[in-house]
């Protein structure tokens, strides 16, 4: 069997089973098996395929039709620049969370020097994306989940910026490390009542610690902009990610908490995704 009608076969497969990205997410799957990307596999359909590569190509189109995202078979997600390591234990990145670092980076353009915290620092995203671009910047993250602190300190390895970086497995009310000049946080922020809507993917497979944001969605936000409030230096930025419905509520805890709010960031869908404020 050669590339193209493997790949033909798995598209037809996923397709049925109501995968909508079934032909890319075969030519994902086939780039794992065989090491290279998807130029490779665009440019060679005409190859054969041994039966080895075949059996180990079935199983993973196997493990998607249950609905485990692509991130999680493959182990590897993109995000803003760079490419990181991805497991079932962390969220999957979202292009969305990208405006934070966006953000970052125009607020903190002129400064060589900040001391970062990130609360709840899944697989270092966020944090290290922002370290990678500014090379003088140090960062702690913080996460309840050990292994969200080891795949972060693996991620800070692979982008060689683990000596300026720190991890720490605790929560966060338990938390009482440093002052920082900016805290950054994508917290869990879903209803708990809402979390059965969820597609299957997100729903099924992706951890619900960091996902459940309590009954009202609220409660690891009002709990992140407390200490937050502690950590964070007279004139220091918070920005937090938050469901679109939730800008005026947690724009009122911040107020109530000494923050002066700076803007709200939208989404490419128009709709309030991040708020921006400052510890007066």
């Amino acid at each position: 069997m050669n590339i193209q009608s493997a790949l033909s076969e798995a598209n037809k497969i996923l397709a049925k089973n109501n995968i909508k990205s079934s032909k890319l997410d075969s030519e994902i799957l086939l780039s794992k098996i065989l090491n290279k990307d998807r130029k490779f596999i665009i440019l060679n359909l005409d190859k054969l395929l041994d039966y080895a590569h075949y059996k180990e190509f079935k199983y993973l189109v196997s493990q998607r039709l249950t609905k485990k995202p692509i991130a999680y078979i493959v182990g590897k997600k993109d995000f803003w620049k760079y490419e990181f390591y991805i497991s079932d234990g962390a969220l999957i990145p979202r292009p969305e969370t990208e405006l934070i670092v966006e953000e970052v980076l125009r607020i903190f353009r002129y400064k060589d020097k900040l001391n970062v915290l990130e609360i709840g620092i899944g697989s270092g995203c966020l944090l290290l994306s922002i370290l990678k671009e500014k090379k003088y910047f140090k960062g702690v993250g913080i996460d309840i989940s050990k292994k969200c602190v080891d795949l972060s300190k693996i991620n800070a390895l692979k982008l060689n910026i683990k000596n300026r970086v720190k991890f720490f497995k605790t929560d966060v009310d338990n938390f009482f490390y440093d002052k920082y000049d900016l805290i950054i946080s994508n917290p869990p922020y879903i209803k708990k009542n809402d979390l059965k809507y969820l597609e299957l993917d997100v729903a099924k497979h992706e951890p619900r610690l960091a996902l459940d944001g309590g009954i009202d969605g609220v409660s690891e936000i009002i709990k992140v902009i407390d200490k937050s409030s502690k950590l964070v230096k007279k004139g220091g930025k918070l920005i937090l990610e938050i469901n679109f419905n939730q800008g005026d509520k947690v724009k009122n805890i911040l107020r109530r908490k000494g923050f002066f709010i700076n803007k709200v960031l939208k989404d490419l869908g128009k709709k309030d995704r991040c708020i921006v404020s400052t510890k007066l």
